[in-house]
């Protein structure tokens, strides 16, 4: 008898899908044709943005957005230490400096008061702090009304990675990124709430950060009529900068189209898995689930619980590799940035300076969740999680 697996998260392809795919492979334009437009209308409709740029993946859109805000050496650029690799990577990759701010206790998002601690000492040093870069951690928005409010006081960007929180909301608006940040990224990769396969988008209300995205995302090159002269012919183009090749095909974008059609759906069963594992994981002793703040909308990308380690006779190691034998695969978001490798050599940043993020990461476990995970299955877990924290 084969033995059930239970990933940390699974995409959701339908009928739907596959036919809106399929449609498009017979169509004459299979990349850089009509889908792309159309799922950027549609991108922009939903989360309210003014302009769209869809790429070939979350990590494009945050290298383009910090692209449009045109970084210069030693620019700073602060963000969370609890987020996947891509958001300081991309930083990197526009010669900025990356640094970080410690999580807060209660929703693991960018703690408010460090933030702006750290943004008076880079004053105080005569540093240029360029932007922030607000992740909503696992579908739960930042405070971003507070964050608005740091932006406006000390003159930076606001970029909102917003990755994890499709058809989040904030008091009811699920067009609230757009509305507190310069410029929204996004990602559609497999786990994520909608899917193209590998994708993201750069979302914005200025028309100068989208003509750069646009151009970026294809190796830096314009076309159109106003780049047409007498001399030339209608094939002409013009590369003014050094772009990428980050396009998205009209057959991923043909899958996102159907997609975004299902994504509240999608969220209304997350939040429907959230409410049982909040049920049951409750009545388990320490451990800690996570909290729902008043107005906030939690979309549950991802379900975390912090797990009190010490005060059971079993290690997150241990652990892990037990859940693992009876099928049960979790996952660990995220390994904080500052322990890579890669930044201790290159920054050597101080670990004492993050005692949230160090904390959460000894105890925090994501529980398998997605759209189509039964109710059994989530009893399944609870049984055996119980087994070790009685």
């Amino acid at each position: 008898m084969t033995k059930k697996i239970i990933n940390y998260g699974n995409h959701e392809i339908d009928y739907q899908d596959i036919k809106s795919v399929v449609n498009t492979l017979k169509s004459n334009k299979i990349t850089q044709g009509s889908k792309i437009k159309e799922f950027e209308k549609n991108l922009s409709s939903y989360f309210g943005s003014k302009y769209c740029c869809v790429v070939n993946s979350g990590t494009s859109a945050l290298h383009i957005a910090l692209k449009c805000i045109d970084i210069k050496e030693n620019d700073i650029i602060l963000t969370t230490p609890n987020t996947f690799l891509a958001t300081s990577n991309s930083i990197l990759y526009n010669s900025g400096i990356p640094d970080f701010v410690d999580i807060n206790k209660y929703d693991y998002n960018l703690d408010l008061n460090y933030l702006e601690s750290k943004i008076k000492d880079i004053k105080r040093k005569r540093k240029k702090l360029k932007a922030v870069i607000g992740v909503d951690f696992a579908g739960q928005p930042c405070d971003w009304k507070g964050l608005r409010y740091l932006a406006n006081k000390y003159n930076f960007y606001l970029i909102n990675d917003n990755c994890h929180a499709l058809g989040a909301d904030i008091n009811k608006n699920k067009k609230y990124a757009i509305k507190y940040a310069d410029i929204v990224t996004q990602s559609y990769h497999a786990v994520k709430h909608i899917t193209t396969g590998e994708g993201g988008s750069i979302l914005s209300k200025s028309k100068k950060f989208n003509s750069i995205a646009q151009s970026m995302r294809s190796h830096g090159v314009e076309k159109g009529k106003n780049l047409i002269n007498k001399k030339e012919g209608i094939w002409y183009y013009e590369m003014q900068n050094l772009g990428y090749n980050y396009r998205i095909t009209d057959i991923q974008c043909a899958l996102g189209i159907s997609q975004l059609k299902k994504l509240d759906r999608f969220v209304s069963l997350r939040r429907k898995v959230a409410k049982l594992y909040d049920k049951k994981i409750n009545l388990i002793d320490n451990i800690n689930i996570p909290v729902l703040k008043k107005n906030y909308g939690h979309s549950y990308h991802l379900y975390v619980c912090l797990f009190d380690f010490k005060k059971v006779k079993i290690s997150k190691k241990m652990f892990f590799s037990k859940m693992k034998k009876v099928g049960i695969n979790m996952q660990v978001h995220y390994i904080p940035i500052f322990n890579q490798p890669y930044y201790k050599n290159k920054f050597n940043f101080n670990v004492k300076n993050f005692p949230n993020t160090n904390d959460y990461y000894e105890k925090c476990i994501s529980l398998p969740i997605y759209p189509s995970l039964k109710n059994n299955d989530v009893n399944y877990i609870y049984e055996k999680i119980k087994k070790y924290f009685k």
